[in-house]
C-alpha cells in the first residue's frame, strides 16, 4: 500500500504539471485581439514578398501578380514597375498602415498612381488619407481599363507609384508599413457584359434582425473573418479598427449597420467622427464611408450601395463605379482614439438581390482573385477566415483552454488526497519531496 501510494503520487505529480503547463500555454488565436487591449498591428498577407520601391522610375523593381511589403517615410515617392498585357484589367493597389497610435494629420497619407513609361496616366490618382487625427489601415486602388478610347492600352511596361501626401501631424512619418497588392482581371467576350441596374433600393427591404453573433474581427484584409447576412457582434478599443469581408454576388448590394453601446453613465466626451464605417471592394479599392459622433450614449452608423455589375466601371459616380466586381468586399469598422472606454459593437450586414449571371471572362477570375467559390459562401455562414485564425479557431482554443484548468483542477484535488494518504502510510518525520513550483529550504 505505501509502495502504491508514493508512485501514484509521482504520476499525478508529472500529469498535472503537464496539463497545467499545456492549459497556459495554449497559444493565443491569430486573429483575437483583448478586447480592451491596445490595438493590434496590421498583419500582412503571410505570402507577401518583401520588396524595396526606387526613388527613380526607370529603376523601380518589376512585380508580378501578387502581395508585396515596403515601407514610405515622409516625402518619399516609390516607384515600382508592372508589365501589362492588352486584354486585361489591373489594379495596384496601397494598404498604408502606421503602427497603432502613431500621431497623423487628416490629411496625411498616399498617392496611388499607374501611368506608362512616357508620363500618361492610366486613371485618375487617388489619395488615401486618414481623414482624422487616429491611425488606421487606409487603402485604395489605381486601374488600368481595357476600353475603347481609355488611356494605356497598350501591352508593355507601367510605372506603379506610392507618394507621401499630407504635412499634419504624421510629417514626422518614417518607415511606415505598406502593403502593395498587383491584381489582374481577365478580358470578358465582346457583348457579354450585364448592363447595370438603372436604379436601386437605397434602404434594406426589412430590418437585419436575429441572434448575434460572435466574431473576432481582423486587422486588415488577410485575416478579415468572412460574415454573411445576419447579425454579429465584437467589441472595439479606442483607436481600433477591425475588418470582416463579405461575399457580394452579381446583381447584390450590401447595407451595413455599426452599432456601438453607450458608457455605463451614459455619459462621455463628445467625440465628433468617432464612429467610422467603410467598405472597400474586391481589389481594395475605397467604396464608400459614412461617420458619426459619440457621446456616451448608443449610436450608429450605416451605408448602402448599388448592386455589384460590370457594367458599373463605366458609371460616373465614384461609390457606384467601385461596385464592378463579384467576390470579398471588406468592412472596416473604426473607434477614434479619443473615446475613452472600449465599447461593444454589433454589426448587421444584409446582402439583398437575386444572384444574376456575369460577364463571360475569357480566364479564371476566380483564381485571379476576383470571385466566390462555394467554401468562400460557407465561411460566411459563421464567421471564418479561410486561411487560419477566426472565431472557430478562438472557440476552439477557449474550449481547449478551459478543458486543460477543469482537468488540472481536478487532478490538484487527487494529487492532494494521495498526498496525505502516503504521508500517513509513511510515517510523520518521513518529508515528502517538495512539488517543483515550491520553493526549496536551504
Amino acid at each position: 500500500m505505501r509502495r502504491v501510494g508514493a508512485a501514484t503520487v509521482k504520476v499525478l505529480r508529472g500529469v498535472l504539471l503537464a496539463v497545467v503547463s499545456g492549459a497556459l500555454l495554449v497559444p493565443a488565436p491569430a486573429a483575437a485581439v483583448s478586447p480592451s487591449g491596445p490595438a493590434a498591428a496590421y498583419r500582412t498577407a503571410p505570402d507577401a514578398k518583401p520588396v524595396h520601391g526606387a526613388a527613380a522610375s526607370a529603376e523601380g523593381p518589376r512585380l508580378r501578380p501578387g502581395t508585396y511589403t515596403d515601407t514610405v517615410s515622409a516625402g518619399e515617392r516609390k516607384f515600382y514597375r508592372v508589365v501589362l498585357d492588352d486584354v486585361s484589367n489591373a489594379y495596384v493597389s496601397a494598404v498604408l498602415a502606421p503602427p497603432p497610435g502613431s500621431p497623423v494629420g487628416a490629411t496625411d497619407g498616399v498617392r496611388i498612381t499607374l501611368e506608362s513609361a512616357d508620363g500618361e496616366k492610366c486613371s485618375v490618382s487617388n489619395d488615401v488619407t486618414f481623414g482624422s487625427s487616429t491611425a488606421r489601415p487606409v487603402a485604395d486602388y489605381a486601374t488600368r481599363r481595357i476600353g475603347r478610347g481609355r488611356e494605356c492600352q497598350e501591352a508593355g511596361d507601367y510605372v506603379y507609384s506610392v507618394e507621401w501626401i499630407g504635412s499634419g501631424a504624421g510629417s514626422g512619418a518614417r518607415d511606415w508599413p505598406l502593403e502593395l497588392k498587383y491584381m489582374t482581371e481577365p478580358g470578358v467576350g465582346a457583348g457579354t457584359e450585364t448592363p447595370g441596374p438603372s436604379s436601386w433600393a437605397t434602404r434594406p427591404a426589412e430590418p437585419v434582425t436575429g441572434t448575434a453573433k460572435g466574431v473576432d474581427g481582423g486587422s486588415g484584409f488577410n485575416d478579415a473573418p468572412a460574415v454573411g447576412h445576419g447579425v454579429w457582434k465584437d467589441r472595439l478599443s479606442p483607436g481600433e479598427s477591425r475588418f470582416y469581408k463579405v461575399p457580394v454576388e452579381w446583381g447584390q448590394q450590401v447595407f451595413l449597420e455599426a452599432e456601438f453601446a453607450g458608457t455605463a453613465t451614459g455619459r462621455a466626451a463628445s467625440v465628433p467622427d468617432g464612429l467610422r464605417l467603410t467598405l472597400f471592394n474586391t481589389g481594395r479599392g475605397f467604396v464608400k464611408n459614412a461617420a458619426a459622433g459619440y457621446r456616451g450614449s448608443s449610436s450608429k452608423v450605416s451605408l448602402g450601395t448599388a448592386p455589384a455589375a460590370f457594367a458599373n466601371r463605366t458609371s460616373p459616380r465614384d461609390d457606384t463605379g467601385a461596385m464592378r466586381f463579384s467576390g470579398w468586399y471588406y468592412v472596416r469598422v473604426s473607434l477614434d482614439q479619443r473615446v475613452d472606454t472600449a465599447l461593444p459593437l454589433t454589426l448587421r450586414v444584409g446582402v439583398e438581390g437575386d444572384r444574376v449571371e456575369g460577364p463571360a471572362y475569357r480566364g479564371d477570375a476566380v483564381a485571379a482573385g476576383f470571385g466566390l467559390t462555394d467554401a468562400d459562401r460557407a465561411a460566411a455562414q459563421d464567421g471564418r477566415v479561410a486561411s487560419g485564425g477566426g472565431t472557430r479557431n478562438s472557440v476552439l482554443y477557449r474550449a481547449v483552454g478551459y478543458t486543460g484548468i477543469g482537468l488540472g483542477t481536478a487532478l490538484v484535488l487527487i494529487l492532494a488526497a494521495w498526498t496525505l494518504l502516503a504521508r500517513r502510510s509513511r510515517g510523520r518525520h518521513v518529508r515528502q519531496p517538495p512539488l517543483p513550483w515550491e520553493p526549496r529550504a536551504h
